[in-house]
């Protein structure tokens, strides 16, 4: 790109890097454009870490850029000498970062961040560099888009770069760059990842004898992992990993979401050096301070509870304990300033713990998301471990009334996102939030927690736990203790025993129960029969295990839907399950739920809305109580009480498609058609490949006689669940809209499938409705009699069944199932 000189500005007395073309290089236009275009870029910013341009002209046909004149050395020229600590990494990094988050917001895209392009100031200050073959962005290529940005870049003509052309290091490009294809700010991210990689290490992450083997690298091989080359903290590696993910979808989004983090990490580091394991605060609340020689015994300050002053304490005490070491103060002195530092720290308790927020409410704690745990070892044979214990994390903390716990299913919506504590509550509805970091190594276990104030993303807490694997129960229980505490819940006795509850004292046990709601959780027919073997596993390691056997009935009741089979074959398995973990602890919410829907099966509805009700009452954070317990009353058509039962399950669940899927089933049962169109297609702008909302919406459309959307709807789930029976919905679909040889074939193409799988019986009565043929309506609603279809619920509800609700056959049949209209 050109020559630099060291020069000086005879004008202002200045020392300056003076930038040249080369002369000959006049005649090339896209060269002397990029130039033109570095300088346009790079003079736009001001930023203490960008380079700051002087000046820019040209003299005798030959242009230059005068810059500031940077004294120091390249990182290129520092990490020669030695890699640097994983504290001086991190300050760089930040300082990058933050140089970039500048250009970023301005529409500009580095693309070619190396260790030449950053420079070290003897003062700490980091400077990057050469804007070269910067990449202005969409925000400033078109003038007539945003005319207040156009004074900054005056010529229009920006250099692009041609599909299938590679520009920048082949080191230290993305995947993306090194394809030729168009980029990003994540390009500059990964570049970023690369430097701190090599930062830490002294060594390319991605290396090879020529520039073929080097793209090869980065486009299909992993770095080796940083601990094996070198110490850095987990925190630290997982940043790296997550800036040099091959699918930028799976990178930071933006270069602020790293700069979050490493922020976040900058501080914990800072906290952390200077301080020996005798400052941190024990668990106990107390922080003994080491006194000088002159005194006769240590000094223990008593941590007041609270959200933020724990972490206070400690940081005072030790801080004094440095001081008095260093300066030898008299006993009198020091015993004043203890007394200071608990009054100082009293007042801030006292101020903390009474403000009040607009309106009057109380300034507290009382809601958490629990993130998913980062697994930092990379190896996703241990994601069971990692997913299990943020899940048993999320049971035990949910058994407080104190505290409203978001479920799984919406905090593992964030599972491999970078999203910061802000966005979490903003979009959960919760005032704290929950980070975890794993590392399992052979037969140990590293766990860094972080708990954040949502509010104003503060740390409240922070803790590493270092033990051996076989004693993670108890490291579970002591975490859901402390966090309790830091959260300064009211817990009574009986609420205090059931959040640090444990299950089973057998670790393989729990090691296999994990295991069996990790594959539970995929909520696939291969993952729930994978959960059923790692149940009965932890079964057989562990028959006293209740937990166990409500994981086992969830399985089986959420295979009833899937697996295709009779409900007869399943839902036995289901109230077995149930019912034996029950007999063990009757206090477990999830066992009652699922015995409830088996209750549902035999159609003895008194005794499922009991279990039902039971387990809200044990544990008023379970959504899919709320949800199935919605369901039940919406059958029964309990409109009112359904829809409440299904809004507390979206406050619980807001992020679970089903659940929102749900409530639209609810509000179709309540006769709220607009409603339900109107929460369906939210759902839908949640994943519009989500299957069961396509089914649903289809079915309301039904309901409004919009038949062509409805069979639009019935097709999409079709092609989405790969599931050639739902074509009966079709066929139903076209014999309401009067279609009647649209209907007929696709009947007889169902009956062609059903010799081969299973036919649900509730779809074909309601098809045989629609075309008016009662006898054969009424011969499949005996088989939906015969199978306790769960669809029974449906017939209250489904207008396909008006023509037959004056038949005596039809009101027989409601009696005999049990479900006669009740209303309410």
């Amino acid at each position: 790109m050109g020559e630099v000189y060291l020069a000086e500005d005879t004008t202002l007395g200045r020392r300056v890097a003076l930038k040249l073309l080369p002369s000959h290089s006049g005649a090339d236009e896209d060269r002397l454009r990029r130039f033109e275009q570095e300088a346009r870029a790079a003079s736009a910013l001001n930023h203490p870490n960008i380079i700051t341009i002087h000046e820019v002209g040209s003299q005798d046909g030959a242009r230059f850029i005068a810059t500031e004149f940077i004294e120091g050395e390249t990182l290129r020229k520092r990490v020669k000498k030695s890699q640097l600590s994983p504290r001086e990494a991190v300050d760089v990094a930040v300082q990058i970062a933050s140089a970039l988050s500048a250009a970023h917001q301005a529409g500009i895209i580095h693309r070619d961040i190396k260790p030449e392009n950053v420079m070290l100031r003897p003062d700490g200050y980091v400077k990057v560099l050469d804007f070269g073959i910067v990449k202005l962005t969409e925000k400033f290529a078109d003038h007539s888009s945003d005319a207040g940005q156009s004074s900054d870049f005056p010529d229009n003509r920006n250099v692009t770069t041609e599909k299938n052309i590679v520009m920048g290091s082949p080191n230290y490009m993305s995947p993306e760059q090194a394809r030729g294809y168009a980029v990003d700010g994540r390009t500059d991210i990964f570049s970023l990842g690369v430097l701190l990689y090599e930062m830490l290490t002294a060594h390319k992450p991605f290396e090879g004898p020529t520039t073929s083997d080097i793209i090869v690298a980065i486009l299909e091989r992993k770095p080796t992992p940083i601990s094996q080359i070198a110490e850095a903290p987990p925190a630290l590696e997982h940043i790296v990993d997550k800036a040099l993910a091959k699918d930028r979808t799976s990178r930071y989004q933006t270069v602020n979401e790293m700069l979050t983090d490493l922020k976040r990490l900058k501080r914990r580091m800072d906290f952390e050096l200077g301080l020996d394991d005798s400052f941190m605060p024990e668990s106990t609340g107390e922080t003994t301070v080491p006194l000088t020689s002159e005194q006769e015994s240590p000094t223990t300050v008593k941590q007041l509870p609270g959200d933020k002053t724990d972490g206070l304490t400690a940081r005072i005490g030790a801080s004094l304990s440095h001081l008095l070491a260093e300066s030898g103060r008299r006993k009198s002195m020091v015993l004043t300033t203890l007394v200071l530092i608990g009054a100082i720290v009293a007042a801030l308790f006292y101020f903390s713990r009474g403000s009040v927020e607009p309106g009057g409410a109380a300034h507290t704690i009382d809601s958490i998301a629990v993130l998913p745990f980062v697994n930092e070892g990379a190896d996703p044979n241990t994601d069971y471990l990692s997913d299990g214990i943020t899940e048993s994390l999320i049971n035990n903390l949910a058994q407080s009334r104190s505290l409203r716990v978001m479920s799984r299913n919406s905090v593992f919506r964030y599972k491999g996102l970078q999203a910061d504590a802000r966005t979490v509550g903003r979009e959960l509805g919760v005032k704290s939030v929950l980070n975890g970091r794993i590392v399992e190594r052979g037969d140990n276990l590293s766990i860094s927690i972080e708990l954040i104030d949502a509010r104003d993303d503060s740390q409240i807490w922070g803790e590493q736990y270092n033990r051996k694997l076989s004693d993670v129960l108890a490291m579970q229980e002591e975490i859901a203790r402390q966090i309790s505490q830091k959260l300064q819940l009211k817990l009574g006795g009986e609420d205090e025993r059931r959040v640090s509850k444990r299950f089973t004292d057998d670790p393989e046990a729990y090691k296999l129960y994990l295991k069996g709601r990790f594959y539970w959780s995929k909520r696939t027919e291969e993952g729930l029969k994978k959960g059923i073997e790692y149940f009965n596993q932890a079964i057989e390691q562990d028959p006293s295990y209740a937990l166990a056997y409500a994981g086992l009935a969830d399985c089986y009741a959420i295979l009833v839907e899937l697996e295709g089979s009779a409900p007869t074959e399943l839902y036995p398995k289901v109230k077995a399950a149930a019912q034996k973990a029950l007999d063990m602890d009757d206090s477990l919410a999830e066992a009652h739920t699922s015995l409830g829907a088996a209750y549902e099966y035999e159609w003895n509805w008194t005794e499922a809305e009991n279990q039902y009700k039971r387990a809200v009452e044990l544990n008023p954070n379970y959504a899919t109580a709320h949800h199935w317990y919605a369901a039940y009353l919406i059958s029964r058509l309990r409109s009112t009480e359904a829809i409440r039962e299904m809004q507390r399950a979206l406050e619980l669940d807001p992020l679970s498609l089903i659940v929102n899927t749900s409530m639209g089933r609810v509000l179709y049962g309540a006769g709220q058609y607009d409603r339900a169109i109107e929460q369906l297609k939210k759902t839908l702008d949640m994943d519009p490949n989500f299957a069961e909302a396509h089914f649903q919406i289809g079915m309301v459309y039904e309901q409004k006689r919009m038949f062509d959307e409805a069979i639009r709807e019935f097709q999409k789930a079709t092609d989405l669940y790969n599931d050639p029976m739902m074509k009966a919905w079709i066929a139903r679909a076209y014999a309401m809209s009067g279609k009647k040889g649209e209907a007929e074939r696709a009947l007889a193409e169902v009956k062609s499938l059903s010799k081969a799988k299973y036919t649900p019986p509730y779809p074909m009565a309601s098809i045989y409705a629609a075309l008016g043929q009662k006898d054969a309506a009424f011969e499949w609603l005996e088989r939906v009699y015969n199978d306790h279809s769960y669809y029974v619920v449906w017939l209250n509800i489904d207008r396909v069944f008006d023509g037959l609700r004056s038949d005596r056959r039809f009101q027989d049949l409601l009696d005999r199932i049990g479900i006669a209209p009740q209303g309410g």
